[in-house]
């Protein structure tokens, strides 16, 4: 068996979010095309609720962009009745998106070996020895 890696997320892609209401949108764009598959594997809608977990009351919906190397997270009951409703300090949809890239993803050595070395570097990520 194929030895596997935790990755961040943020080391794979990049993500913006938003809100309305008490909705939250979270998109996740692969720098790579290489990667998108391996996103849609690890990055489901299940995944993603456990990640924020009691923070998010409702369901969790993901959408798949294949063309733009995308996944898009719908995510209900996500901000305490709205901002306008709220007492939570800065959980609105636009800070979601960083939290998102922390979010392990597995890769094997071949692919650990295709991403950037910076964004690893920064991640504190090193490739194993052969």
């Amino acid at each position: 068996m194929q030895e596997l890696y935790p990755v961040p997320l943020r080391c794979l892609a990049h993500a913006r979010s938003g809100d309305k209401g008490d909705i939250a949108n979270i998109a996740v764009f692969a720098y790579d095309a290489h990667f998108y598959d391996t996103l849609v594997e690890q990055l489901t809608a299940a995944s993603v609720q456990e990640h924020y977990g009691a923070m998010f009351r409702g369901p969790v919906r993901r959408y798949e962009v294949a063309n733009l190397h995308a996944l898009n997270f719908v995510c209900e009951g996500a901000l305490g009745g709205g901002v306008s409703r709220s007492l939570r300090l800065d959980n609105y949809g636009k800070s979601l998106a960083a939290a998102i890239l922390a979010v392990p993803i597995l890769l094997s050595r071949e692919q650990l070996t295709a991403v950037d070395a910076r964004l690893l570097a920064a991640a504190g990520v090193h490739l194993p020895p052969y």
